[in-house]
């Protein structure tokens, strides 16, 4: 269980200001007119959230998921002090390096680059679905207009 209470914690307490700090940065030049209009135009809390605030600051939530990603991904000095009985990626791969080179670093390294590029991929995949998303969803809207 120490995993997930003290390695986690010590994790989140690391990343979870910066992601704040950025949603602080969103949130101030968001404009709560168009959740006005949500309102007036009939729509639930959750149905102005899902169709409103959600489309607007949803990049920024990929984007700050990639960022807690990124800091917290390589951090074996947060994770040597809070860690309970079981090592992380980085203490097992300096443990690997303190002593005679095995080829199982190298795997480790090309699994860990790997994984890294599969997370920044689905990361633009979801951008690029959001702005497709949005540019059809946009696109519909002026039709009906006169």
């Amino acid at each position: 269980m120490g995993l997930f209470t003290s390695g986690l914690g010590a994790h989140l307490t690391w990343t979870l200001p910066f992601g704040l700090l950025i949603m602080f940065a969103i949130f101030n030049r968001f404009d709560s007119r168009l959740e006005e209009a949500a309102r007036d135009l009939g729509a639930t809390p959750w149905q102005t959230f899902r169709y409103v605030v959600l489309p607007i600051i949803l990049p920024s939530v990929v984007g700050i998921g990639l960022f807690g990603f990124t800091l917290s991904w390589d951090e074996l000095a947060r994770s040597s002090q809070t860690i309970g009985s079981v090592n992380t990626l980085p203490l097992d791969l300096q443990g690997l390096t303190t002593t005679v080179t095995k080829p199982d670093i190298y795997a480790l390294g090309t699994l860990t680059s790997a994984v890294s590029f599969l997370v920044i991929l689905l990361a633009l995949i979801v951008i690029l679905a959001l702005r497709a998303r949005q540019r059809r969803h946009g696109s519909d809207a002026g039709k009906g207009m006169v």
